[in-house]
């Protein structure tokens, strides 16, 4: 199976890359648009005709991955043509490589693209997103599947994990604890979500596309936490932490995009499919990072 991976440079791009690269029956490559990695090659999604892009027709892949999006929730908000641009735009076209070299499409959604009156969801729950975000996500979603019903979505929310800038949530906190930085930290403790570890989405990615799955598939593990929640599985590991937590509701946070409060996803379909998986936690994970620590 040969696969191409759009935005590889990213948490869940970048899990997926090296996950893949290391069965024996994957043949894969990832691309970068704005931040290199030593295992990317470059590629813009919103230039097609770019002289430096990767030969992606060359390459024929048999599934087109789009990790790619501005996930910026509330600069999203404030910036609309751009999250447009980085999220539908950039669907579009490499929906177009997708078609042209026959291939099967992999898209990255979000729990978003519920209102949070009644999560957590399933993969069958009407959409009503709430911000611009969630609209352009949804909107993608949508364009993939009316492309072609043989498509795949995997719907993640709260992702954490290894990471080359340690951007995700989990591991932003666990860097703070650790150097002992004094940080006072706004929480809600209002949205609940379910948090998964990207290396996790890569293994459910493959079985699905081993298996020719199509369809929308919800991927997350078995925590369901508020914001302060997890904040607060992370900073117990590190006893000496110099963190301090404000619990605080979302109303009186009030960011410039509305949040879906009680979100988060159920994976009853994918695990009736797949009953051996088990999924990773944030508790297990933190375990694992810390004796990496200790060795290291």
């Amino acid at each position: 199976m040969k696969i191409l991976i759009f935005g590889a440079s990213g948490l869940v791009g970048g899990n997926m890359l090296k996950y893949f690269k290391s069965l024996p029956d994957v043949e894969v490559v990832g691309t970068h648009f704005s931040y290199e990695t030593p295992d990317t090659v470059p590629f813009n999604t919103l230039d097609l005709d770019a002289e430096s892009n990767f030969d992606a027709h060359g390459f024929n892949p048999d599934v087109i991955i789009n990790c790619g999006a501005l996930t910026w929730v509330d600069y999203c908000e404030e910036n609309i043509d751009e999250s447009y641009t980085k999220t539908v735009v950039s669907t579009i076209n490499t929906l177009k490589i997708c078609n042209a070299v026959n291939a099967k499409y992999l898209y990255i959604g979000t729990d978003y693209v519920f209102d949070g009156e009644a999560g957590p969801y399933t993969e069958d729950a009407h959409p009503h997103p709430l911000n611009v975000y969630a609209r352009h996500k949804q909107e993608a979603e949508t364009l993939v599947f009316n492309t072609s019903k043989k498509n795949l979505s995997l719907r993640i929310t709260n992702v954490y994990g290894d990471e080359l800038r340690d951007k995700n949530f989990v591991a932003r906190l666990m860097n703070l604890a650790k150097n002992g930085e004094t940080q006072h930290l706004k929480l809600p403790f209002d949205q609940y979500a379910t948090p998964v570890n990207a290396w996790d989405i890569a293994r459910a990615a493959y079985l699905l596309l081993r298996d020719d799955k199509n369809g929308i598939y919800n991927i997350a593990s078995t925590d369901f936490v508020n914001r302060v929640q997890l904040a607060q599985m992370v900073l117990n590991r590190f006893p000496e932490h110099q963190v301090t937590i404000e619990p605080i509701s979302t109303e009186d946070l009030n960011p410039p995009a509305k949040r879906p409060l009680t979100g988060g996803l159920i994976t009853a379909k994918f695990l009736s499919e797949y009953p051996d998986f088990q999924f990773d936690n944030v508790n297990s994970y933190l375990s694992r990072k810390l004796e990496e620590q200790a060795v290291s």
